[in-house]
């Protein structure tokens, strides 16, 4: 017998495993549509029986001990879930577009967006993205406390995924970046370091991974690269395992710069020629700024080869409503501090 070359029993094991997980998912994608329909035709007719017969809620409540008993105690049959599958019928019996989307996700995942989320457009936006990148409930919720939506509307998406990736690379790898990422989960309230603010990620790598979304495989922070003789150091190391690619992110706690694209352009092509498998897509990268120029930006990565997004990043959220005019700027607080120490100094 052959001896087994590694590489290509690599590439067959793949192959085979992606045959599997693809049958799996179709599967999973194919009971989940029906029990979906199911739910929404039981509150379909649980509000038409009310109306017909004028019965009132405790009707739900004999339905849920009737179907338990009658189903061996089958769960999914609470109170509470027939209540939900006639507000999810209520919620989408006018629209047919949501409701084929609503498909397509689990149960609890779209229970969360009725009940949070009461913008049609917005409910829109979160099951397409739940569905396109397999978020879990919990990266989902996560996306709609970080008001994802509102920054999907106000901050555009900067990247050169679409010229720098095939098609169908590009597409999923512009799902997976975001137009603004939310860090106020790390608790800074002054200005820290580049290395102060990558340590606090690490240190907190499970809020980071769910502010990132579904994917994101943590593989490390300065991440050693050597070229020759030198080294050099990419802040944080991922493996996306939808987009099958290496994802370098740099962190930035000043405006964007073009100089900071050149070094990403650098750091991928190292990382695609030491670090990237045979089987893996070419690597991507995104930048973390707290503020960019978007024309700027839009110039500079029209100059660059390799795959790169930026996006903006908040540290703490914005201010209520009422305290908005009522606390000093930070010009205004400089200026204060300024003539502060003018009057300790004539005091001396």
């Amino acid at each position: 017998m052959q001896e087994i070359n590694k590489n290509n029993y690599n590439q067959f094991f793949n192959q085979i495993l992606q045959k599997i997980e693809k049958a799996r998912y179709q599967a999973f994608q194919s009971i989940n549509s029906h029990n979906i329909t199911l739910n929404y035709e039981i509150g379909k007719t649980i509000i038409t029986e009310q109306d017909k017969h004028s019965w009132g809620k405790s009707v739900v409540e004999k339905l849920s001990i009737d179907l338990k008993k009658a189903m061996d105690g089958a769960k999914g049959y609470s109170v509470q879930s027939l209540w939900n599958m006639r507000q999810f019928y209520l919620e989408y019996k006018d629209l047919p577009e949501l409701f084929e989307l609503a498909c397509n996700v689990p149960w609890m995942h779209n229970m969360l967006i009725v009940q949070k989320i009461k913008d049609n457009e917005a409910r829109k936006y979160y099951l397409t993205a739940t569905k396109e990148m397999a978020w879990s409930r919990a990266v989902l919720l996560n996306q709609v406390k970080a008001n994802a939506y509102e920054y999907y509307l106000t901050l555009p998406k900067q990247s050169n995924y679409e010229k720098a990736l095939p098609e169908h690379l590009s597409e999923q790898a512009n799902e997976a970046l975001k137009s603004g990422y939310n860090l106020d989960f790390l608790g800074v309230t002054k200005p820290v370091k580049e290395r102060e603010l990558e340590n606090l990620l690490v240190g907190k790598i499970k809020d980071f991974l769910l502010e990132l979304g579904y994917g994101f495989c943590f593989i490390g922070n300065q991440y050693k690269l050597i070229l020759n003789t030198k080294e050099y150091f990419v802040d944080l190391l991922f493996y996306h395992r939808i987009l099958k690619s290496l994802v370098v992110i740099e962190l930035k706690t000043v405006e964007f710069q073009p100089e900071f694209a050149g070094k990403m352009d650098f750091y991928l092509a190292l990382v695609d020629e030491q670090l990237k498998q045979k089987d893996d897509n070419p690597s991507i990268g995104i930048i973390l700024c707290p503020t960019k120029d978007d024309k700027e930006v839009e110039f500079v990565l029209n100059l660059i080869h390799k795959p790169i997004g930026v996006a903006e990043y908040k540290l703490t959220k914005e201010l209520p409503e009422k305290l908005k005019g009522k606390l000093p700027t930070a010009k205004e607080l400089s200026n204060r501090v300024f003539n502060i120490d003018n009057e300790l100094k004539n005091k001396r």
